[in-house]
């Protein structure tokens, strides 16, 4: 639209309205630069003139209300929730101020109050994780259970991150695993892994493997990687069986029971098929080998798709390789070893054997292959093996004896395969 002014008069009165408007704006967009910055500032000189500069702005109230609740040096909870109060009067719809008066008022033993202001939270926000934490854990503390626990599980499914924080809160006020499994966390893959983590990193294992209990029985999908801290856990705790138990039922869950290898083997992945290395009963391989590099080779190997490649340098005496695998075994059992080896160019009278031996028991018996040097072709090794009546674990390592020749620098490579531990009895079948 176009105005038309015919006199002077009314065109001076456009301006003079205009000037004046854009006074008033930018008075107000000042005060509103002002306030925001003094709101940004953690005093309670500036938080004040905030609210001062603003006080319908009901953020600038709930960040008074914030600083005398928490404030180490002057903190005062009435006048905290009388912040509070202001800040959901000019804003009844801000959650954050109810979840502040709830707080406060709760500090002051007025609870109540507290709960209405809780309350007023979930009305405001029904389906915010953070009201229904806050809620659950304000109920938690009145010792009112059931209802803390359903507030509980649903702020982990909306945020499964609080899986184990709510798990070990929930423990405290109740120690029953399954009702808490049950009542305060839902039936989540993500968050019972960071409960099982959780709980093994404050040395509660028996808690841990009630949870994996339950985990396997939702059928997730898992990496092997992240039963490598159970394992460990189990096995530094002597409890080889549970150990045992939970990586079989790990290598089905994680797609692996089908891995190609040696039949009826107790020694898993002896065919190098799986990629995985590092923890559990896989094989170790450690970091910053000297003069050797350990690979897996997709195109030289005994069966399957991959071998293990050894390739000495020839800079130095290689004598350990710290190639190991640790094997769960069963106490006063007969088992035969066997292995395919290939070499090529190995020097020395001293190629790759292997080494079997039961670590953390009173047997210290050792039992070594015969090595393979120079080049040979795929080869068989094999040997038999007794476990001792107290032996629930072999530990199979790959090492190079010391040779008797004035020049013990090994070069050449060595190809591994099919590395397996059957029992006599073939009782273990593989998983």
């Amino acid at each position: 639209m176009i105005l038309h002014l015919s006199s002077p008069a009314q065109r001076g009165a456009l301006v003079l309205g205009a000037a004046f408007a854009a006074m008033f704006l930018s008075y107000f967009s000042v005060r509103n630069a002002r306030a925001e910055h003094f709101a940004g500032l953690p005093t309670r000189q500036a938080l004040e003139r905030a609210t001062e500069l603003e006080p319908g702005d009901a953020r600038n109230w709930y960040l008074l209300g914030r600083y005398w609740q928490f404030s180490i040096e002057d903190s005062d909870a009435q006048k905290a929730i009388g912040a509070y109060k202001t800040a959901v009067s000019v804003n009844p719809r801000s959650t954050v101020s109810w979840l502040g008066l709830g707080s406060a008022y709760e500090s002051e033993g007025d609870l109540a109050h507290a709960r209405e202001a809780f309350l007023q939270a979930k009305k405001t926000y029904p389906l915010s994780a953070e009201v229904a934490w806050q809620y659950g854990n304000f109920l938690l503390r009145l010792g009112e259970l059931e209802p803390a626990f359903a507030e509980m599980r649903r702020a982990v499914e909306s945020d499964p991150k609080r899986g184990a924080e709510s798990f070990s809160r929930a423990f405290r006020a109740a120690p029953d695993v399954d009702r808490i499994l049950n009542r305060a966390l839902p039936p989540n893959r993500d968050v019972y892994v960071d409960v099982i983590w959780d709980q093994i990193t404050g040395g509660q294992t028996d808690i841990a493997l009630q949870v994996w209990d339950r985990l396997v029985a939702i059928h997730p999908r898992l990496s092997l990687r992240e039963v490598f801290p159970l394992v460990g856990a189990l096995r530094n705790n002597k409890r080889i069986a549970d150990a045992r138990r939970v990586w079989d039922q790990a290598v089905i869950v994680s797609g692996m029971a089908d891995l190609q290898g040696p039949p009826g083997s107790v020694l898993w992945d002896g065919g190098f098929e799986s990629g995985i290395a590092g923890g559990g009963y896989s094989w170790l391989f450690p970091e910053g080998l000297r003069n050797l590099q350990a690979s897996i080779d997709a195109r030289e190997r005994h069966s399957g798709d991959h071998s293990l490649r050894l390739t000495f340098d020839g800079k130095s005496i290689v004598s350990s390789m710290d190639i190991c695998h640790y094997v769960p075994v069963s106490p006063s059992t007969s088992y035969h070893f066997s292995a395919w080896v290939k070499t090529r160019a190995v020097t020395t009278d001293q190629g790759v054997r292997f080494q079997l031996r039961s670590p953390g028991t009173q047997d210290i018996s050792v039992a070594v292959t015969r090595e393979l040097h120079g080049s040979e072709p795929w080869t068989h090794i094999e040997m038999p093996w007794s476990s001792g009546k107290d032996v629930q674990e072999v530990q199979v390592c790959l090492v190079r004896l010391l040779s008797d020749q004035l020049e013990n620098k090994v070069t050449g490579t060595t190809w591994v395969d099919d590395v397996a531990l059957v029992p006599d009895s073939a009782d273990h079948p593989k998983p």
